[in-house]
């Protein structure tokens, strides 16, 4: 109710002035037929659906990358641990370079793009109740954890920071080879995975760098908002003669209820549009959000775990039942 209060007043609004205009100041003619609202309204019905069902799959869409990015980390925590002797250095700067990897595609993910939705007012007042994790601390910070100072300056400097930083993984790989610390096979299967990470790179970023269709949006809204316009106009007849059947205190009065009936009817395909509106965009830093900054934190533990790292911080980001 709060996150829509503000439909909520205008659709109040819109049923009040066609009952003045009917019922006080008597304009009969303005009471539109039921069966054109209902045509309009089961027009609307249906693009709704359709746009929301589009929204979703995009929010599905980015929860398999993500998942795959999750289970393949584990894969390369594996690799880099098993196929190097325990001894070496080796297993901690693939590891390192791989969350250095993982941390800046998040980064890069949550930077704001002018059709997204977060900055709308509704949305920014919900904010209060959870703090976005890469609002908190700067890409520099985080990366200085797990790269050492040269790296660092140069993928701070590349056009693609997280494809510069996978091709640091890539040169290491080159370097072990090259020292013979890992034999062809192994090279060969460490390769493969980096292309993977590039596949779903690029799948994340095609995602967030492609606005939802905007014809959809716009005949979406049109309809929306033409049929809350017009749905009061359509009830006055009906809620008129129910004044036939009644006695007492509702008598010649039951017209007004069109202003609770019409304000439900309308809030709820408003609201369905809201949600599909801020599902559309699931890396924007909304409540709404795939948890990319979870499963960053939880590949982060996984795989320091691996190196036999203890005391690591606690990766929970649950604030007010949001997980960002």
């Amino acid at each position: 109710m709060k996150w829509t209060k503000s439909k909520i007043y205008i659709l109040i609004l819109l049923g009040f002035i066609p009952i003045c205009l009917y019922h006080i100041f008597g304009l009969k003619w303005v009471a539109i037929p039921w069966s054109v609202i209902a045509m309009l309204g089961t027009a609307t019905a249906f693009i709704l659906g359709f746009k929301n069902n589009l929204s979703y799959n995009r929010s599905l869409e980015a929860q398999n990358v993500w998942t795959s990015i999750l289970s393949n980390s584990r894969a390369w925590g594996l690799m880099g641990k098993d196929y190097l002797p325990d001894n070496s250095e080796s297993p901690k700067t693939l590891i390192y370079t791989h969350i250095a990897w993982v941390t800046s595609l998040r980064y890069s993910m949550r930077e704001h793009q002018s059709w997204e939705s977060t900055n709308k007012k509704n949305n920014v007042n919900y904010r209060k109740h959870f703090k976005i994790p890469e609002r908190q601390t700067t890409l520099k910070e985080e990366l200085a954890k797990y790269l050492v100072a040269e790296e660092l300056e140069a993928a701070l400097k590349a056009r693609n920071t997280s494809t510069y930083i996978m091709g640091l993984q890539s040169k290491n790989l080159k370097s072990l080879y090259d020292k013979q610390e890992i034999i062809m096979a192994q090279f060969m299967d460490m390769e493969k995975s980096i292309k993977e990470f590039y596949n779903l790179q690029g799948k994340s970023e095609q995602i967030k760098y492609s606005p939802f269709p905007r014809q959809h949006n716009i005949i979406n809204n049109l309809l929306i908002q033409s049929f809350s316009f017009l749905l009061p106009y359509g009830l006055l007849s009906d809620f008129n003669r129910l004044n036939e059947s009644v006695d007492g205190l509702m008598k010649g009065n039951m017209i007004w209820l069109i202003i609770p009936f019409s304000c439900l009817i309308s809030w709820l395909y408003s609201s369905i549009a809201q949600v599909g509106e801020n599902t559309e965009n699931p890396f924007e830093g909304g409540a709404n959000d795939v948890p990319i900054s979870q499963i960053s934190f939880q590949v982060e533990i996984e795989l320091r775990e691996m190196l036999g790292e203890v005391n690591l911080k606690n990766t929970n980001l649950n604030q007010n039942n949001i997980i960002l």
